[in-house]
């Protein structure tokens, strides 16, 4: 299938092609009497503006033009690096597509970009050679990315070298990701250690590349937080495996045609293939500038943020100077356009805009943070209550002046962030015992806290969505979470307000909210419940996650966060009639082992039953050595574990291995932890070695919603732990067997459920296999055991997989054969071969190992 701009957002072409001067037809074909508004800009700022027109009755009195230099409808730029690291496609993160602007009557010139202003003839010249004219215009060009000074970022041909880019629109963040997969690169450098600058670290670092941000400030994200917040988000980046430099500033690029490392002051080069510049924005004024309009810093604007000097030219975002300030957060771009909109509008033309309080609240490379005000005490009677819990990555630092919040900084717990925005916005006296701002101790619970904030209270920043808003949804009729998140937008952002979005859907509800009709959804890009989406599969014959995406998903659209399920699935229902397609893998699955926190990867090779042999032993030695494995571990599942192997490196370690993997990744059946059994142990009744080594043969590897670890105790002493994992076996007296399932010991702690005694290893096996299947068929996707048993009942499970009191247990059965007989070691898969860009290697695929599963 195409990219979005093939699919959604085809460059657009203008609506109507209006003759300089001349008032443009009515769609009843007479003349339009309506005020022409012209808009430049179609970013968040721009096409917010015109939201607000339009809900104050806009489109009455105005025929509305927008120019936007991109080709594409208005998207949020916030959600960019939730694209470059994949957890996001771009068609998700479209606010407006093109046919919203159809839908309104809007004439959209998208891609074209506005020359000049001529502000006495009243018209506009674009790119395109078309001349506009207006009767009111709006100015929001925004912002670009700057890039500061310094040696060999452009060719001699004045043209950006090859390997440096910007992090500013959806065609940077392509060009990035195609960048970063291309396998002869495997090193980047980030210029700048802002937000920007480190959700683009985090997202290079999803490819498997090394990362080093370079920043010239003392600590990281210096504008939102002081150093001492500054070096606990360092320790939470450095945990990704990203490297940190700051106080340091780069000096060139080098490189003659592509970039082959950067220089820098007082430091060594770094050599590296990729420069992303996130060294913070400028606006952009050059058409202002041109056109005669008044620029310092940026456009200067009243508080009806209207131009300087102009009676009918406004501009509003980034490109905007107010009292002095230039505000680059979401936040005040919206309280800009309400004022906006209510003075072109006449709605009310005494609204006036004030300046904005910054409080922002970010996920920033997946850790939580919100500030607000000051960062630190700036007077001798300031107080200042700081926690501080490095090793959580949490943070918190609040300033006091006169009894009133002057500043607050929350790192990795962001729980009292509506009480503390509040008492900030509103100066609200606060408690005597100040580790109340901090912790829940006689501070205003939840609801409470949400009843007292107000109704403009800004509830998700990245979309501009209050309390009021939300609020008014469920009052209109929204009666879940995600209804009232789709009708306003909340939450459609970074995601760090949903907590408190749900808190105000709630509270406004009067805790009357219904389930979101997704939630009964297997996966969230296909509107179906499990059995629905099955049947379907089944009557229509499809075999391939794409095929299921084109027949079941809203016009067809595929969806990355539901591949994985559905790759699992299909592969459970389907067996070797299943198309496998690697981009609905997961990483680990395509690169058979289990990515790390730094990027690294995990290989754990296949002892089955935790028995090996002297020289299996040997070999994993001598490939330790050879590969300078950093870490060697003994698993929990009684397994060798080889940690911090980079990706290139994998298939080399995995040849020289020549030994299956042992499936500590993925959801599936991973390992069967056994005790020495009645061979060894005085103690032992049953032969749990040999009976843990046959299980694990006969199901290695199998698709299922979760991951399924199994145990296999040799007597009630159960020394494997039998009876917390998900299927458990125990030897008892007489020669018997107890099977339990649904047990758990990890988060959450959970006894296994007694499913049946038996008197065989053969038995133990069939009603094993028969449990994991049914699981298989009827569990959620993610659902582990120890939610599933006790959601469907012991007893139900009893009367279906050990007395049959549904006829299904053959059918169970052979489903169950049919998927071990289709099962094939991922490495010597006819269909897979290893591709360079799947570890950025070339080796060739007779490199791989070529051991036999059985």
């Amino acid at each position: 299938m195409g990219s979005v701009a093939e699919r959604v957002q085809a460059p657009a072409q203008a609506r109507v092609h209006t003759p300089p001067l001349a008032r443009p037809r009515s769609r009843s074909g007479g003349r339009d009497s309506r005020r022409r508004l012209v808009v430049i800009g179609n970013g968040m700022a721009g096409a917010r503006a015109v939201e607000e027109i339009l809900a104050r009755g806009g489109a009455e009195q105005f025929s509305i033009t927008v120019f936007g230099d991109e080709p594409y409808g208005n998207y949020n730029r916030i959600m960019l690096s939730h694209v470059l690291s994949g957890a996001e496609s771009d068609q998700d993160i479209f606010l407006n597509p093109l046919s919203w602007y159809q839908d309104n009557g809007i004439t959209l010139h998208a891609g074209v970009r506005a020359d000049r202003i001529d502000r006495f003839a009243k018209q506009v010249f674009s790119s395109d050679g078309r001349v506009t004219p207006y009767d009111v215009l709006v100015i929001a060009t925004g912002s670009r990315s700057h890039m500061p000074p310094m040696d060999g970022l452009y060719t001699p041909g004045g043209s950006v070298k090859q390997g440096v880019f910007g992090f500013r629109t959806i065609d940077d963040t392509r060009k990035m990701a195609a960048h970063a997969q291309q396998e002869q690169h495997r090193h980047a450098v980030v210029i700048g250690g802002g937000l920007l600058g480190l959700e683009a670290a985090a997202g290079l670092r999803s490819f498997g590349l090394g990362v080093d941000v370079v920043h010239s400030g003392g600590h990281l994200m210096s504008a939102q937080m002081g150093p001492d917040g500054g070096a606990v988000l360092r320790r939470s980046v450095e945990a990704l495996g990203i490297g940190v430099l700051t106080g340091c500033r780069t000096t060139a690029v080098l490189g003659t045609d592509r970039v082959t490392g950067v220089s820098l002051r007082d430091r060594p080069d770094i050599e590296c293939d990729m420069v992303v510049v996130a060294a913070g924005i400028r606006p952009n004024v050059d058409l202002a500038i041109l056109s005669g309009l008044p620029v310092e810093r940026a456009i200067v604007v009243d508080d009806s943020l209207r131009v300087q000097d102009e009676d009918d030219i406004y501009a509003v975002g980034e490109c905007v100077q107010h009292r002095g300030e230039v505000y680059g957060l979401v936040a005040p771009l919206w309280e800009q356009a309400v004022v906006l909109a209510n003075h072109v509008t006449g709605t009310d033309t005494g609204a006036a805009y004030l300046g904005s309080r910054t409080a922002t609240k970010l996920k920033v490379a997946g850790v939580e943070v919100a500030s607000m005000g000051l960062h630190g005490p700036e007077l001798e009677t300031d107080e200042h209550i700081v926690f501080s819990e490095p090793s959580r990555g949490v943070f918190k630092s609040i300033v006091v002046r006169d009894n009133k919040m002057v500043g607050a900084t929350l790192l990795g717990d962001s729980r009292k962030v509506a009480y503390l925005t509040q008492a900030f916005d509103r100066g609200l006296p606060l408690p005597e015992e100040r580790t109340g701002l901090m912790f829940d101790l006689g501070t205003p619970g939840e609801e409470t806290g949400i009843a007292e904030l107000d109704d403009d209270a800004q509830v998700c920043n990245c979309n501009g969505v209050s309390k009021k808003a939300l609020v008014g949804a469920v009052k209109g009729g929204c009666t879940s979470v995600s209804g009232a998140m789709d009708a306003t937008r909340a939450g459609k952002g970074c995601g760090s307000c949903k907590l408190l979005v749900r808190q105000v859907v709630e509270w406004a509800a009067d805790g009357a909210v219904e389930e979101d009709p997704a939630a009964a959804y297997y996966v969230p890009g296909i509107p179906l419940d499990k059995q629905a989406l099955m049947a379907e599969v089944r009557a229509r014959g499809l075999r391939s996650v794409s095929a299921v995406f084109q027949a079941l998903a809203p016009g067809g659209a595929e969806d990355a966060k539901s591949k994985m399920g559905l790759a699992s699935l299909l592969k459970m229902m389907l067996a070797d009639r299943y198309i496998d397609e690697r981009d609905a893998r997961f990483i680990n699955d395509r690169v058979h082992a289990n990515i790390q926190r730094d990027g690294t990867f995990s290989v754990v090779p296949q002892m089955k039953g935790g028995v090996t042999s002297v020289q299996q032993l040997r070999r994993i030695a001598d490939v330790a050595e050879k590969h300078n494995v950093p870490l060697i571990k003994l698993t929990g599942g009684q397994r060798i574990d080889l940690l911090g192997i980079r990706k290139e490196d994998l298939p080399q370690v995995w040849a020289d291995l020549d030994m299956p993997s042992g499936y500590a990744y993925g959801k599936s059946f991973r390992t069967v932890k056994t005790c020495v059994g009645k061979d060894f142990c005085r103690y032992g009744t049953g032969d749990s070695t040999k009976l843990g080594i046959e299980i694990e043969s006969r199901f290695q590897g199998l698709e299922s919603p979760a991951k399924l670890k199994l145990a296999v105790s040799g007597c009630p002493r159960n020394c494997a732990e039998s009876l917390v994992k998900d299927v458990g076996v125990v030897a008892v007296e007489g020669g018997r067997w107890e099977i339990y399932v649904g047990g758990a010991a990890g988060a959450h702690i959970r006894k296994g459920d007694l499913l049946a005694t038996v008197d065989s290893p053969d038995e133990v096996k069939v009603l094993t296999g028969r449990f994991m299947q049914y699981y298989r068929e009827q569990a959620n996707w993610l659902e582990r055991t120890y939610a599933f048993v006790p959601r469907v009942g012991i007893e139900h499970l009893r009367a279906v997989i050990v007395q049959d009191a549904e006829g299904i247990a053959g059918r169970l059965d052979e489903a169950m054969q049919a998927s071990v007989d289709s099962y094939v070691d991922p490495w010597l898969e006819r269909d897979d071969p290893q591709t360079p860009g799947q570890f950025r290697t070339s080796l060739p695929l007779t490199a791989l190992p070529q051991v036999p599963v059985r």
